[in-house]
């Protein structure tokens, strides 16, 4: 039969005898045929299932609830981020707390988030990406990745505070100076991103076009944007857990083979041992956590609310933790140009008791005594004498911050590992 007319074409002919058009077969275009096999590679692995990618989401959320609970329910915290009593009882990583036999404070740190902005970036973050990784791999293996390069991201965060930072472009993005609590699932989900990536490279031969573009190269724009937003916020970001997650997640992939289309259903039984270590070794921590946990009374925690809602307060908090960045850059970079702005705003910071005056005259003994050094050519003696200030200006921060803990209860900066 004719496709144009509708007549009937004997067998054979070439064409139609009323309308002269062509019987041949037509061929379907390249790309028509190239969708057609992305649609079935996407249908085939897109309808499994995702469900420990929702498990995972809902029990950050759950830690969150929990966090906010225990800082009072204060609408306030959401924003400016738990106290650091709050993070240390509920697992943050702090390297001296690990160093004191604290070890589950390697896996607890994926599980709880410094604020609810840290939180939603995240969880959204793991509801874009998870899925795709848990339905290529399978629940066993997403699992397993999913813990793996967690503990690699912390692991990462916990080797790069140093004191004695290299001052180069490495250095500045991967090390830091202070051993302030850090938190987040991010080291995870950047995990997540190295398995996407190495899988559309190791199996470029066997992907269909749409998902060649997706994943693979097409995750590098990802990659590199994130790393470099890592690099402008230096310093609050933790870069360090983020690569090392990026890096453990690219490791695994390699080693590691995926559940093609068609393929029956079915997990190796290490795969089903491991998963169920991996979860048993979360459920161990967190036991570890309940265990310890530590909160301040609730009359310290209304306490925090009076000294956030107090202005005097806000001024003097906000005036140490300039002059602690500005020490910090000078350390650094060796960048003198905020650091006469520091001391003035040190100077003209309002009293708030006998203890936080004395922590501010040390404070800008110590930016003095930076700004001088810097301002000396660099030898020998003046690396000596730039290593005793940041040796003195880490006494101070830990001085400040158990003043903090006992009169603010309140954190001058965490990393979020986001």
């Amino acid at each position: 039969m004719c496709r144009q007319c509708g007549a009937i074409v004997g067998a054979g002919e070439s064409q139609c005898g009323m309308c002269g058009a062509s019987t041949a077969p037509q061929q379907r275009p390249a790309h028509a045929q190239m969708d057609h096999e992305t649609m079935r590679f996407a249908r085939a692995v897109l309808s499994r299932p995702y469900k420990f990618a929702i498990i995972l989401l809902i029990a950050n959320l759950f830690m969150f609830m929990l966090m906010w609970q225990s800082s009072g329910l204060s609408s306030q915290v959401l924003w400016q981020g738990f106290s650091e009593p709050v993070l240390d009882a509920y697992g943050a990583k702090v390297n001296a707390l690990i160093q004191a036999g604290e070890w589950w404070r390697f896996v607890t740190p994926m599980f709880i988030h410094v604020n609810l902005p840290h939180l939603l970036v995240n969880m959204y973050s793991l509801w874009v990406v998870g899925p795709y990784v848990e339905r290529l791999y399978g629940s066993a293996r997403f699992v397993v990745f999913w813990v793996l390069t967690g503990i690699a991201g912390v692991l990462g965060s916990y080797l790069t505070v140093r004191p004695n930072m290299p001052n180069n472009f490495f250095g500045r993005f991967f090390f830091k100076v202070h051993d302030v609590p850090s938190a987040g699932a991010s080291g995870a989900l950047f995990g997540l991103v190295g398995v996407l990536f190495v899988f559309g490279i190791k199996f470029r031969h066997e992907l269909p076009e749409g998902f060649k573009r997706a994943f693979g190269t097409g995750m590098l724009p990802i990659i590199l944007i994130n790393l470099f937003i890592g690099y402008i916020g230096r310093g609050v970001i933790d870069n360090a857990a983020h690569v090392g997650g990026l890096l453990s997640g690219a490791a695994l992939a390699l080693v590691v083979q995926y559940r093609r289309p068609g393929e029956r259903k079915g997990v190796a039984v290490i795969w089903r041992v491991l998963q169920v270590a991996a979860l048993g070794l979360v459920a161990i921590c967190f036991f570890q956590v309940a265990r310890h946990l530590s909160l301040p009374p609730a009359a310290q925690m209304q306490n925090v609310q009076i000294q956030i809602e107090n202005p005097q307060f806000l001024i003097y908090a906000n005036a140490m933790n300039q002059a602690q960045e500005t020490l910090g850059q000078v350390l650094h970079d060796n960048e003198l140009g905020g650091i006469d702005a520091s001391i003035k705003a040190i100077d003209e910071a309002p009293p708030v008791d006998p203890k936080a005056d004395g922590l501010k005259l040390r404070l800008k003994e110590l930016l003095i005594r930076a700004k001088t050094q810097a301002s000396r050519p660099a030898d020998a003696a003046t690396e000596k004498d730039k290593l005793h200030l940041v040796q003195d200006f880490n006494v101070w921060s830990k001085e400040y911050g158990e003043w903090l803990k006992t009169t603010a209860g309140l954190v001058p900066a965490t990393n979020p590992s986001p």
